[in-house]
Protein backbone atom coordinates (compact mmCIF):
# COMPACT_ATOMS: atom_id res chain seq x y z
CA UNK A 1 0.00 0.00 0.00
CA UNK A 2 2.76 2.34 1.27
CA UNK A 3 5.31 2.40 -1.79
CA UNK A 4 7.69 5.05 0.11
CA UNK A 5 7.64 5.88 3.42
CA UNK A 6 10.45 8.72 5.02
CA UNK A 7 11.07 10.49 8.06
CA UNK A 8 12.84 13.43 8.47
CA UNK A 9 13.31 15.52 11.33
CA UNK A 10 9.73 15.18 11.90
CA UNK A 11 8.59 15.65 8.30
CA UNK A 12 6.16 12.82 7.11
CA UNK A 13 6.67 12.24 3.60
CA UNK A 14 4.95 9.05 1.94
CA UNK A 15 3.38 7.90 -1.64
CA UNK A 16 1.26 5.08 -2.36
CA UNK A 17 1.70 2.08 -5.03
CA UNK A 18 -1.81 0.89 -6.25
CA UNK A 19 -1.87 -2.36 -4.22
CA UNK A 20 -4.42 -2.78 -0.89
CA UNK A 21 -7.55 -1.35 -2.21
CA UNK A 22 -11.39 -2.17 -3.24
CA UNK A 23 -11.52 -0.76 -6.47
CA UNK A 24 -12.44 -3.02 -9.33
CA UNK A 25 -10.53 -2.96 -12.32
CA UNK A 26 -9.26 -0.43 -14.46
CA UNK A 27 -8.81 0.94 -11.14
CA UNK A 28 -7.99 -2.14 -9.07
CA UNK A 29 -6.75 -1.72 -6.16
CA UNK A 30 -6.24 1.36 -4.31
CA UNK A 31 -7.38 4.45 -6.62
CA UNK A 32 -7.31 7.62 -4.38
CA UNK A 33 -8.78 9.65 -7.34
CA UNK A 34 -12.44 10.67 -7.09
CA UNK A 35 -12.76 12.22 -11.16
CA UNK A 36 -11.31 9.19 -12.59
CA UNK A 37 -15.28 7.30 -12.92
CA UNK A 38 -14.54 5.12 -9.95
CA UNK A 39 -16.99 3.83 -7.42
CA UNK A 40 -17.03 6.96 -4.79
CA UNK A 41 -17.33 3.89 -2.05
CA UNK A 42 -14.33 2.88 -3.28
CA UNK A 43 -12.23 5.74 -3.14
CA UNK A 44 -13.59 6.59 -0.12
CA UNK A 45 -12.64 3.38 1.21
CA UNK A 46 -9.46 3.20 -0.20
CA UNK A 47 -8.47 6.63 1.45
CA UNK A 48 -9.62 5.61 4.73
CA UNK A 49 -7.23 2.68 4.34
CA UNK A 50 -4.61 4.66 3.29
CA UNK A 51 -4.93 7.21 5.78
CA UNK A 52 -5.34 4.83 8.59
CA UNK A 53 -1.79 2.55 7.11
CA UNK A 54 -0.22 6.23 7.92
CA UNK A 55 -1.75 6.93 11.45
CA UNK A 56 -3.87 9.83 9.50
CA UNK A 57 -7.62 10.95 10.50
CA UNK A 58 -8.94 10.14 6.95
CA UNK A 59 -11.31 13.57 7.45
CA UNK A 60 -8.19 15.42 8.11
CA UNK A 61 -6.38 14.98 4.93
CA UNK A 62 -6.57 18.54 2.75
CA UNK A 63 -6.86 17.32 -0.99
CA UNK A 64 -6.91 19.35 -3.98
CA UNK A 65 -9.67 19.70 -7.21
CA UNK A 66 -6.22 19.70 -9.42
CA UNK A 67 -5.85 21.83 -12.76
CA UNK A 68 -2.42 21.61 -13.70
CA UNK A 69 -2.13 25.22 -13.12
CA UNK A 70 -0.04 27.56 -10.58
CA UNK A 71 -2.54 27.95 -8.27
CA UNK A 72 -1.94 27.58 -4.58
CA UNK A 73 -4.04 26.93 -1.00
CA UNK A 74 -2.73 27.71 2.22
CA UNK A 75 -5.00 26.22 5.05
CA UNK A 76 -5.44 25.75 8.24
CA UNK A 77 -7.81 22.98 8.14
CA UNK A 78 -9.82 20.33 5.64
CA UNK A 79 -12.13 21.75 3.48
CA UNK A 80 -15.61 20.36 4.75
CA UNK A 81 -18.33 18.93 3.41
CA UNK A 82 -17.87 20.76 0.00
CA UNK A 83 -15.90 20.34 -2.94
CA UNK A 84 -11.63 21.01 -2.60
CA UNK A 85 -10.99 24.05 -4.66
CA UNK A 86 -9.14 24.23 -7.56
CA UNK A 87 -5.12 24.29 -6.86
CA UNK A 88 -2.42 22.80 -7.97
CA UNK A 89 -0.37 22.98 -4.49
CA UNK A 90 -1.51 23.41 -1.05
CA UNK A 91 0.52 24.79 2.04
CA UNK A 92 -0.11 24.52 5.70
CA UNK A 93 1.78 26.13 8.72
CA UNK A 94 -0.41 23.60 10.77
CA UNK A 95 1.82 21.24 12.27
CA UNK A 96 -0.38 17.35 12.09
CA UNK A 97 -2.35 18.33 9.17
CA UNK A 98 -1.74 15.99 6.22
CA UNK A 99 -1.45 17.51 2.75
CA UNK A 100 -2.20 15.04 -0.37
CA UNK A 101 -1.60 15.37 -3.94
CA UNK A 102 -2.82 12.53 -6.61
CA UNK A 103 -0.88 11.63 -10.12
CA UNK A 104 -1.01 8.42 -12.42
CA UNK A 105 1.88 9.86 -14.46
CA UNK A 106 2.33 14.01 -12.91
CA UNK A 107 5.57 14.19 -10.56
CA UNK A 108 4.22 14.65 -6.86
CA UNK A 109 6.40 16.94 -4.99
CA UNK A 110 6.56 17.12 -0.79
CA UNK A 111 8.00 19.66 0.49
CA UNK A 112 8.73 20.60 4.31
CA UNK A 113 10.36 23.12 6.30
CA UNK A 114 10.45 21.25 9.30
CA UNK A 115 12.14 24.07 11.65
CA UNK A 116 9.39 26.45 10.05
CA UNK A 117 6.59 24.27 10.75
CA UNK A 118 5.52 24.37 6.93
CA UNK A 119 4.26 21.78 4.52
CA UNK A 120 3.31 21.83 1.04
CA UNK A 121 2.02 19.16 -1.44
CA UNK A 122 2.28 20.41 -4.79
CA UNK A 123 1.27 18.61 -8.67
CA UNK A 124 3.57 19.01 -11.17
CA UNK A 125 2.12 17.55 -14.62
CA UNK A 126 4.55 19.30 -17.50
CA UNK A 127 2.12 22.42 -18.08
CA UNK A 128 2.24 23.34 -14.55
CA UNK A 129 6.56 23.28 -14.61
CA UNK A 130 6.60 24.81 -17.26
CA UNK A 131 4.41 27.81 -15.70
CA UNK A 132 5.92 27.16 -12.11
CA UNK A 133 4.08 25.40 -9.72
CA UNK A 134 6.29 24.65 -7.65
CA UNK A 135 8.37 27.88 -7.79
CA UNK A 136 4.75 29.58 -6.66
CA UNK A 137 4.61 26.55 -3.48
CA UNK A 138 7.90 27.43 -2.09
CA UNK A 139 7.14 31.47 -2.50
CA UNK A 140 4.02 30.49 -0.53
CA UNK A 141 6.24 28.60 2.28
CA UNK A 142 8.64 31.70 2.52
CA UNK A 143 5.65 33.83 3.08
CA UNK A 144 4.66 31.55 6.07
CA UNK A 145 8.06 31.44 7.50
CA UNK A 146 10.34 28.80 5.96
CA UNK A 147 13.40 28.83 4.10
CA UNK A 148 14.56 27.02 1.03
CA UNK A 149 17.84 26.40 2.63
CA UNK A 150 15.60 24.20 5.42
CA UNK A 151 13.48 22.48 3.29
CA UNK A 152 12.92 18.73 2.59
CA UNK A 153 11.81 17.79 -0.74
CA UNK A 154 10.71 14.32 -2.12
CA UNK A 155 9.41 13.86 -5.37
CA UNK A 156 7.55 10.21 -5.98
CA UNK A 157 7.16 7.69 -8.94
CA UNK A 158 6.13 9.63 -11.89
CA UNK A 159 7.05 8.69 -15.97
CA UNK A 160 10.67 9.21 -16.90
CA UNK A 161 12.47 10.70 -19.38
CA UNK A 162 12.82 7.42 -21.09
CA UNK A 163 9.33 7.17 -21.83
CA UNK A 164 7.03 10.73 -22.00
CA UNK A 165 7.13 10.83 -25.86
CA UNK A 166 6.14 14.44 -26.92
CA UNK A 167 6.47 16.30 -30.10
CA UNK A 168 10.07 17.79 -31.30
CA UNK A 169 8.08 21.26 -31.21
CA UNK A 170 6.84 20.64 -27.46
CA UNK A 171 10.32 19.52 -25.93
CA UNK A 172 11.73 22.85 -27.67
CA UNK A 173 8.99 24.81 -25.50
CA UNK A 174 9.26 23.42 -22.39
CA UNK A 175 12.96 22.96 -23.01
CA UNK A 176 13.11 26.59 -23.20
CA UNK A 177 11.70 27.13 -19.93
CA UNK A 178 13.36 24.00 -17.96
CA UNK A 179 16.48 23.38 -19.66
CA UNK A 180 16.53 20.01 -17.88
CA UNK A 181 13.67 18.85 -18.97
CA UNK A 182 15.29 18.38 -22.16
CA UNK A 183 15.05 14.18 -22.88
CA UNK A 184 15.09 11.52 -24.95
CA UNK A 185 12.93 8.40 -25.08
CA UNK A 186 14.72 5.13 -25.08
CA UNK A 187 13.63 4.46 -28.60
CA UNK A 188 15.46 7.70 -29.84
CA UNK A 189 12.41 10.60 -29.79
CA UNK A 190 12.03 13.54 -28.58
CA UNK A 191 11.00 13.93 -24.38
CA UNK A 192 10.08 15.50 -21.18
CA UNK A 193 11.54 14.79 -17.97
CA UNK A 194 9.28 16.32 -15.51
CA UNK A 195 11.06 15.33 -12.22
CA UNK A 196 14.48 16.59 -13.68
CA UNK A 197 13.15 19.85 -14.36
CA UNK A 198 11.15 20.06 -10.81
CA UNK A 199 14.48 18.96 -9.02
CA UNK A 200 16.41 21.74 -10.78
CA UNK A 201 13.76 24.61 -10.04
CA UNK A 202 13.92 22.89 -6.79
CA UNK A 203 17.54 23.51 -7.03
CA UNK A 204 17.42 26.83 -8.04
CA UNK A 205 15.34 28.37 -5.84
CA UNK A 206 18.27 27.03 -2.88
CA UNK A 207 16.62 23.55 -1.75
CA UNK A 208 19.18 21.22 -1.47
CA UNK A 209 17.80 18.34 0.20
CA UNK A 210 16.12 16.69 -2.43
CA UNK A 211 15.21 13.08 -3.54
CA UNK A 212 13.65 11.27 -6.32
CA UNK A 213 11.91 8.27 -6.68
CA UNK A 214 13.06 5.68 -8.77
CA UNK A 215 9.83 4.60 -10.22
CA UNK A 216 9.05 5.04 -13.76
CA UNK A 217 5.32 4.62 -13.44
CA UNK A 218 4.47 4.04 -17.11
CA UNK A 219 7.31 0.92 -16.41
CA UNK A 220 5.65 -0.40 -13.24
CA UNK A 221 3.19 -2.52 -12.89
CA UNK A 222 3.03 -1.35 -9.14
CA UNK A 223 1.95 1.97 -10.15
CA UNK A 224 -1.06 3.68 -11.96
CA UNK A 225 -0.22 5.50 -15.24
CA UNK A 226 -2.33 7.26 -17.41
CA UNK A 227 0.23 7.34 -20.56
CA UNK A 228 0.08 3.23 -20.42
CA UNK A 229 -3.18 2.68 -19.64
CA UNK A 230 -5.62 5.67 -20.02
CA UNK A 231 -8.29 4.51 -17.27
CA UNK A 232 -6.73 3.95 -14.60
CA UNK A 233 -6.50 4.71 -10.53
CA UNK A 234 -4.42 7.72 -9.25
CA UNK A 235 -1.77 7.63 -6.90
CA UNK A 236 -1.32 9.84 -3.32
CA UNK A 237 1.53 11.72 -2.26
CA UNK A 238 1.25 12.80 1.62
CA UNK A 239 3.10 15.22 3.79
CA UNK A 240 2.64 16.38 7.20
CA UNK A 241 4.90 17.56 10.02
CA UNK A 242 5.02 16.37 14.11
Amino acid sequence: MMGQRETVSGAHFAFTDRWGGVSAAPYGELNLGGAVGDDPAAVRANRKAAAGALGLDPAAVVWMNQVHGTGVAVVDGPWGTGPAPEADAVVTARRGLALAVLTADCTPVLLADPVAGVAAAVHAGRPGMVAGVVPAAVRAMAELGAEPSRIVARTGPAVCGRCYEVPEAMRAEVSAVVPAAYAETGWGTPAVDVSAGVHAQLDALGVRDRAQSPVCTRESDDHFSYRRDRSTGRLAGYVWLD
